[in-house]
């Protein structure tokens, strides 16, 4: 590595060079250089570290640029078979407006009707309803009163009605936007007084009506063939707490726990029964649940990019350039490769494991040292690809398991935009609601349901559509 027009590693091999043959250095001076060489490597390392190497997001590396887009065969603008969402005109207005002909204007002559050119606008206007329900009295002889009874949810003399509460939690929930700016939205646009102390309950209100469907989701996803499954950290009133994510293309469940392993799973409930396949990023406690396992190749692609760039391994180029071709040949075989195919790149793959071993060899076992010896980031990476070959490559060969994880981070990614924006959860609680709601509300999208249907249905007391079709 370069800085300042100063190449690091051949200064720092220089010193070590001189340390080798230097006999008059004292011990202490020595064993004190060789500290600073160490931890200079590791600041270095460091460094060098960007979101193609590691798990950095992309954010925090230094002078990012945008790629410029290439200009590539296809023409600018929608492609052939994109459906477009143009505006079209509408059959059934919602008012029609008639010019007449300034008949002044014209030539002198005679004129007979021939129809109408049309133009439509389509604009949208906020709007305040207030319903006010009107209960008959009676009375009888005796002066017993006798009430009608009111609709099921309407039970004070003023309060709010479902469009609101929808419309409160799906932009604090959905759309992550604070409290006090959803205050000025109701009052700006339809000058309705809502406070924060409302917003909440409509949250909770949310929360509560989600109890049957938090244990429907656990069910679904218990039974499914295969999860994604990844953990974040989340800040719960200045402490660390980890945000759990259970999910695949049909379901998502989001949970907050104080632990990150075991504790936090059981305590959810669906991995200890689930019998499917688990595709995780190596994280060994979930080694200890389902049948089988996937591991992400997302993550091994950015691991071997840093191998390669920060410790030279040749081997760790060739990987990528393998796992990349075999994708691309899973892809175009229609996600599974057949018998043949399949043995010719695990072949291929063995033999650049061999060829690494002998690139980047075990360390000897240091006399007088109990326990493992300790591995270079490269060589763990290696036994890690060498051991677990089989999840590694299990992409190829079952149709159901993609190459990487990225569903369980994509679906991840929103919690750590409302992170950025709120900085942290007030309580424990509050994290729960929100990962009740989140996780509500990202199946819905799964299942082709936008969130603000969604939410009226709940606030109406009825279920989507596929929760109700089995």
């Amino acid at each position: 590595m370069t800085v300042d027009n100063i190449n690091v590693e051949a200064a720092v091999k220089k010193v070590n060079d001189l340390l080798a043959i230097e006999k008059n250095i004292s011990p202490a001076l020595k064993a004190g250089l060789e500290v600073l060489l160490i931890l200079i490597t590791i600041l270095m390392n460091r460094l060098g570290l960007n979101s193609k190497n590691s798990s950095k997001p992309p954010s925090t590396d230094l002078n990012r640029r945008k790629k410029p887009g290439g200009t590539g065969e296809r023409k600018p603008g929608g492609q052939p078979g994109h459906s477009g969402s143009t505006l079209k005109q509408v059959d059934n207005p919602d008012e029609v407006k008639i010019i007449k002909v300034d008949k002044s204007a014209l030539p002198q002559g005679n004129y007979r009707e021939a129809g109408y050119e049309a133009r439509q606008v389509i604009d949208f206007n906020i709007s305040t309803v207030v319903t006010e329900w009107r209960a008959q009295i009676l009375k009888d002889d005796q002066g017993t009163r006798y009430v009608a009874p009111f609709p099921e949810g309407v039970t004070r003399p003023v309060q709010y009605g479902a469009g609101i509460k929808v419309n409160s939690v799906y932009m604090s929930q959905h759309q992550l936007i604070p409290y006090n700016r959803i205050e000025d939205h109701f009052f700006d646009q339809m000058q309705i007084p809502i406070s924060s102390g409302s917003i909440y309950n409509f949250n909770q209100e949310a929360y509560s009506r989600l109890d049957y469907f938090e244990q429907w989701i656990k069910e679904r996803l218990t039974s499914s063939c295969l999860l994604h499954v990844d953990e974040t950290g989340v800040n719960i009133n200045g402490k660390r707490y980890w945000l759990h994510n259970t999910s695949n293309g049909e379901f998502s469940f989001f949970y907050p726990h104080r632990k990150r392993g075991s504790e936090a799973l059981i305590e959810i409930g669906i991995l200890p029964a689930f019998q499917g396949t688990l595709c995780h990023d190596h994280y060994k406690t979930y080694f200890h649940y389902g049948v089988f396992h996937s591991l992400c190749n997302a993550h091994h692609l950015r691991e071997l990019e840093r191998a390669w760039e920060q410790d030279k391994q040749q081997w760790a180029q060739k990987m990528m350039v393998l796992l990349k071709e075999i994708n691309k040949a899973t892809d175009e075989a229609g996600g599974c490769l057949n018998i043949m195919s399949s043995e010719y790149y695990r072949k291929r793959y063995r033999d650049l494991i061999e060829e690494a071993e002998r690139e980047c060899p075990a360390p000897d076992k240091i006399k007088g040292k109990k326990g493992r010896t300790p591995r270079s980031k490269a060589r763990n990476l290696l036994e890690r690809l060498k051991n677990f070959e089989d999840d590694t490559l299990r992409f190829m060969d079952d149709k159901d398991v993609p190459f990487t994880n990225n569903q369980a981070e994509n679906d991840l990614r929103m919690i750590k935009v409302q992170q950025k924006i709120s900085g942290c959860f007030r309580s424990l609680e509050g994290a729960r609601v929100f990962c009740r709601i989140r996780s509500y509300l990202v199946t819905c999208r799964k299942q082709g349901i936008a969130a603000t249907h969604a939410l009226r249905l709940l606030f109406e007391g009825k279920r989507p559509s596929f929760m109700t079709a089995e």
